[in-house]
Formats: C-alpha cells, sequence, structure tokens
C-alpha cells in the first residue's frame, strides 16, 4: 500500500485580493419559503431553519411568506429612520478620525439592519449586551447623539471618562451594556443575566451580539451550555458578516455548514436568517423574544450579512479581500431595500428620502459642534485625573488612597 504523506489543513477563501469577486458558491433561497414554528417549539425540530435562510422581502421588494411580521408603515419608516441616521453618523465620524479628531473608529456600513431591527423588536426594558457594530441599538432606543460623540472624542462629557476606546458605548439608563473589545466576554454576561431574570421571574429578557469569528472562542461555548442547561431566556445573535477581521468565517465555522447549526449542538432553536432584510431580522428576534419570555428556552439567530467597510479604522480590508465585494454581495443593501419596500406600498419615495438624508446629515454635524464644545481630544477639557480612582471599589481601600494620595489629588 502505498503511504500517503498527511497534510494539515487550513481552510482558505474562494477569492483572493486582485481577484474577481464572486459569490455564486452561495445559495439563497426564495423569500418566503421558510415555515414559521410556534415558537414553543423543541429546538432540535429548527435544524431545517438553521441550514436555510429566513428572507421576508423578495426580488421586487415585497414582504412574502409565514415570516413577514405585517408591520405597520409607521414602524418601517422608523426603522428606516435608525438606518439611515446609522449610516450617516458612521460615515461622519469616519471622517472626522481620518481627520485625526479621534484614535478609533469602526462603521457598520451594511449590517445596520441587524441592530435596528433587533433592537425595535425587542422591549426597551430587556438588556442587551452588544459587540462593537451595534451602535444602531443605541439610536432605536433613543441615546443622545451628543453623549456618544462626546465618548468618541474622550471629552469632559464623556461617560466612559476616556476608559475605554471609541465606540465601546455604554448606557445604564438605556439597558446597554459596556461593550469589552475582547471578543465574546459579553456572551456569558448575557447567559447568567438571563438566568437572573428567569429567577427574578420580571419577565425581562437579554440578548447578545457576537461576531461570526467569536462562535471561536471558549466563552461561546460555556455560555451555550449554561443557555441550553438552565432555559436561559437570551437571544444570542451571531452576526456573520463574512470576515472576523482578517479572517474569512470559514475559519470560525470548521466543518458547520452554518452558524445557526452550532445552536443546535447544545440543543438550542437556531435560526438563519437574511441579515440585510429589516423585517426578516424584525420578525426572528420578535419570534425568539416571545419564545424567552414564555420560558422556552433560548435562540440562536445567524444573521448573514456582509461587512461592507473595513473592520475599523486600523484595517485595510484590500490586503484579505478583492475590491468591489460588497458592491455585488447578493443579498443587497439593507437601507435600500427597506426604502424600496415602503415605495412599493405608496408610503415613502425618492424625494421623502433625500430630505430625511439631508435632515439627518445637518442634525449629525450640529451634533459634533455641540459635542466639541465641551472638549477635544486634543485640548481637552479631559476627565480630570482624580477620577480614575472612581467606580472601581464602593469603598475605597488602603491601596487607592495611597495611590491618590501619592498624584496628590
Amino acid at each position: 500500500m502505498a503511504h500517503t504523506e498527511p497534510r494539515f489543513h487550513v481552510p482558505a477563501p474562494h477569492v483572493r485580493p486582485g481577484d474577481t469577486p464572486d459569490f455564486s458558491h452561495i445559495v439563497i433561497p426564495p423569500a418566503g419559503e421558510a415555515t414559521r414554528p410556534d415558537p414553543s417549539v423543541h429546538g432540535m425540530e429548527t435544524q431545517a431553519l438553521a441550514l436555510g435562510l429566513v428572507r421576508v422581502l423578495d426580488h421586487n421588494h415585497q414582504a412574502v411568506g409565514e415570516w413577514d411580521p405585517k408591520l405597520d408603515a409607521d414602524v418601517l419608516r422608523e426603522g428606516l429612520r435608525h438606518m439611515v441616521l446609522t449610516r450617516v453618523y458612521d460615515d461622519r465620524m469616519l471622517k472626522l478620525q481620518r481627520q485625526g479628531k479621534m484614535s478609533f473608529y469602526m462603521k457598520s456600513t451594511g449590517e445596520e439592519a441587524v441592530a435596528v431591527a433587533g433592537a425595535m423588536a425587542m422591549s426597551k426594558d430587556d438588556m442587551v449586551f452588544p459587540s462593537y457594530r451595534q451602535q444602531g441599538i443605541l439610536f432605536a432606543r433613543g441615546r443622545d447623539i451628543v453623549e456618544m460623540m462626546c465618548h468618541c472624542i474622550s471629552n469632559s462629557r464623556d461617560n466612559l471618562k476616556g476608559r475605554q476606546l471609541p465606540v465601546h458605548y455604554t448606557w445604564a439608563e438605556g439597558k446597554f451594556f459596556s461593550i469589552s473589545g475582547n471578543l465574546a466576554t459579553q456572551l456569558p454576561q448575557a447567559v447568567g443575566y438571563a438566568m437572573a431574570c428567569e429567577y427574578r421571574g420580571d419577565g425581562e429578557i437579554a440578548a447578545t451580539w457576537i461576531g461570526d469569528g467569536s462562535t471561536a472562542e471558549g466563552d461561546f461555548h460555556g455560555a451555550m451550555v449554561l443557555a441550553s442547561t438552565y432555559r436561559a431566556p437570551v437571544i444570542v445573535n451571531v452576526v456573520n458578516n463574512q470576515w472576523a477581521i482578517s479572517t474569512f468565517q470559514g475559519i470560525a465555522a470548521g466543518e458547520a455548514p452554518t452558524f445557526a447549526f452550532k445552536g443546535l449542538g447544545y440543543g438550542v432553536a437556531s435560526l438563519r436568517i437574511d441579515g440585510n432584510d429589516f423585517l426578516a431580522v424584525y420578525a426572528a428576534t420578535q419570534w425568539a423574544a416571545k419564545r424567552a419570555r414564555e420560558g422556552h428556552g433560548a435562540t440562536v439567530i445567524e444573521h448573514f450579512t456582509y461587512r461592507a467597510d473595513a473592520h475599523s479604522t486600523s484595517d485595510d480590508p484590500s490586503g484579505y479581500r478583492p475590491k468591489g465585494e460588497n458592491e455585488i454581495w447578493p443579498l443587497g443593501d439593507p437601507i435600500e431595500r427597506l426604502k424600496q419596500h415602503l415605495i412599493g406600498l405608496g408610503e415613502w419615495d425618492e424625494a421623502r428620502h433625500a430630505v430625511l438624508e439631508k435632515e439627518l446629515n445637518e442634525m449629525v454635524i450640529a451634533s459634533y459642534k455641540e459635542a466639541e464644545s465641551h472638549g477635544t481630544l486634543h485640548d481637552g477639557p479631559l476627565s480630570p485625573v482624580n477620577s480614575m480612582f472612581e467606580d472601581v471599589y464602593a469603598e475605597p481601600d488602603w491601596r487607592l488612597r495611597r495611590q491618590r494620595q501619592d498624584l496628590g489629588v
């Protein structure tokens, strides 16, 4: 028998920089094809949904199928506004970072529906544990834009007092948990919080968002064991935007056919959805929230989407993927798709959309001018030095007192 030399397998993306962008390998099921089971269904009975793709908006931008949440036009317009605001805000903040007015920024271009529709489908009393590309949740929950900007330029009104990178927001009043730059830490926190909600019996649930790469972290698996064992009322959103920084999604996926399929390994209900379809995201989150609130346990939702821009201002995607991929992504642009759906309903038009974009651009520009009135990154004022000793212990111990004395504050 001939000896076969063992080979070390390393998954590779199907195209490289310089190649022609190509998504022909992606199978897109027709919109409306997926069935919608009762939220009480046993987790293992959602296998078809974990392997398929829940879609509501078809190629004509019409809502079809059992997953259509049948939202009022006012709700759709609100969602469109939040998504447009998210994109306008991101574009302005990126320009400001390039001008040296903040140290770092991360855009959510192409992923706006994941955050906005998810937030709108939940109660504002529910706790959210986001990652660093869900600023749309803040807009959907009414966060003050000036306060967000003050954090990003670390001035005297930064509610994090200069202790976090820009876009690592926190907002206790809005039940928006502090974003961590360490991958997947928010997942076990969300599951633990959800378990406490169930123990209290207050009807509150939790939701968390992680990237596809974070499913390879140990925190993901430990949290899923707890979520499954204790039927925690939590929604685990896995945002599969195809790239974990410079590593394509196949590295974290391994041999799993989808990321949603990983949830089935723990017996947790799992859905794979069109993450660029506002209605699909809303419907899936609504279904998972009802399931959690009624005591049927957790849900994993894989949002199949695409990161249209760089991972962050420290990243150059041309080094690992072909240019122009975002322009041919087969699931389109979430803002354009919802806009066209509203136009088809006779509830929107291009002129009104242009007015909305102009209004939001002017609002973001004015907000930044106000934010700078509270200090700039380079000239201050910043948070006072003595604030570094605050919020550490309820009662300062001798080491903190000694350190303050050493600094003379």
